[in-house]
């Protein structure tokens, strides 16, 4: 434990992905910032950095560009270059192939594990960050012209102030909920089951979305030619299927999925996590900013929850740096206005994409069939799709390869 700061600019409560992102971001740009991990970041057990395979839309491998952590997250990222989405059981499908777009892919596949250790990495040799690794906020005082932290550590007590508090905590955020921020939330009824799995045909990046009776089965490439494969279950499934046999666990997969993929052969570990849409009421507070599942939990079709996540933290940073009083009033209306069009475009498009693919009723799959076949037979409309990981309203500077030199931020309005 590095030697305690009595004040910091900025204090981020969360190293998961996103928070430690944003520390990133803010490494080197002359903003004293703190980031606190409540857990051990080398943990197999460790929350964030788990069996899960996030995809990273351009829009988030461009950011990871510009702080220049790319080249290493390449070395075990996956191009997606073609997509296929079907309805399990009926005739509907659609494909999209990047070449068409004029892109080398539409996103890439890297594993949540080596994702948190290439970007504590780069906080540990970059410095700029004070970190604070398994240390746990237990109370806060936000409001006036700073807030106050204390924080439980292997040492014990500790107490903080910063004149801004970032929560990226996840959904069930400590920040949130001592800043009085209330959340919507709605379970769905479904479990998120994943592991990996290799088939007799390696992955030729190619996405699969299979939508069926008991949810959305997803199939992403790996980097070692692998499958990640997630696949969303009532909870009672879902418990069937983690604990059964390796070899049941895969004609159980070869029933459901088919054989576009290959025969199945071996799957990895299995872990499984309960899915539901949580949204705050706001993304500020008094001294508070929200990002990632603080702010938004989204359901994993259409991998978008990550992505879009990782734009809060690039707008918050540029934000950030321009400001003078990085936790006024002001700085954080113009992040929730910023925000704002990008969180509810993609929330709504994930929860109504949800809802359209679980009717199962005969005249919903007929349309929704139709719809499938008329898409695969749009350009516009899959040029649309193929852009939607960049995400709605302005891109944030990051994301268009502009580092955040402070003097060339604008100040906020």
């Amino acid at each position: 434990m590095p030697s305690a700061p009595t004040h910091c600019e900025v204090a981020i409560v969360g190293g998961g992905m996103v928070g430690a992102s944003l520390a990133l971001a803010l490494s080197g740009t002359g903003r004293s910032v703190l980031l606190i991990e409540a857990q051990a970041v080398e943990s197999a057990t460790h929350g964030s950095f788990d069996e899960r395979t996030t995809a990273l839309g351009n829009g988030a491998r461009q950011i990871y560009q510009t702080l220049d952590v790319w080249p290493a997250l390449a070395r075990e990222a996956a191009p997606i270059r073609h997509i296929h989405i079907s309805d399990a059981g009926r005739f509907g499908f659609a494909r999209l192939n990047a070449d068409e777009h004029e892109l080398e892919a539409f996103g890439y596949t890297v594993g949540n594990r080596y994702l948190g250790k290439v970007l504590w990495q780069a906080l540990q040799e970059r410095g700029g960050v004070s970190l604070w690794k398994q240390a746990e906020v237990t109370d806060a005082a936000l409001g006036g012209d700073s807030a106050t932290l204390t924080v439980r550590t292997g040492a014990g007590e500790k107490q903080l102030t910063a004149r801004l508090v970032v929560a990226a905590d996840g959904a069930e955020s400590i920040v949130k909920r001592i800043a009085g921020i209330a959340s919507d939330a709605r379970a769905y009824q479904q479990v998120a089951l994943v592991s990996t799995v290799q088939s007799d045909c390696p992955s030729q990046d190619i996405a699969y979305e299979r939508f069926s009776d008991s949810g959305p089965l997803a199939l992403l490439p790996r980097y070692d030619r692998s499958y990640a494969l997630i696949w969303t279950a009532p909870p009672a499934l879902a418990a069937e299927l983690s604990a059964c046999s390796e070899s049941e666990f895969c004609q159980r997969l070869q029933q459901r999925f088919g054989w576009r993929a290959g025969r199945f052969l071996q799957a990895g570990r299995r872990a499984s996590y309960p899915l539901q849409l949580v949204r705050a009421r706001s993304s500020v507070g008094a001294r508070t900013a929200l990002i990632g599942n603080a702010s938004q939990a989204l359901h994993p079709v259409a991998a978008q929850g990550f992505n879009l996540g990782l734009r809060d933290a690039a707008f918050l940073a540029e934000l950030i740096v321009a400001a003078d009083d990085p936790g006024c009033p002001r700085v954080l209306g113009e992040f929730d206005r910023r925000r704002a069009a990008d969180r509810r475009s993609i929330t709504g498009f994930t929860d109504r994409l949800v809802r359209l693919f679980g009717d199962r009723r005969a005249p919903i799959g007929a349309a929704r069939d139709l719809g499938l076949l008329l898409f695969d037979v749009m350009p516009p409309a899959k040029r649309a799709l193929s852009r939607i990981s960049w995400g709605f309203g302005t891109m944030p500077r990051l994301a268009r390869g502009v580092t955040l030199d402070s003097a060339r931020v604008e100040k906020p309005r």
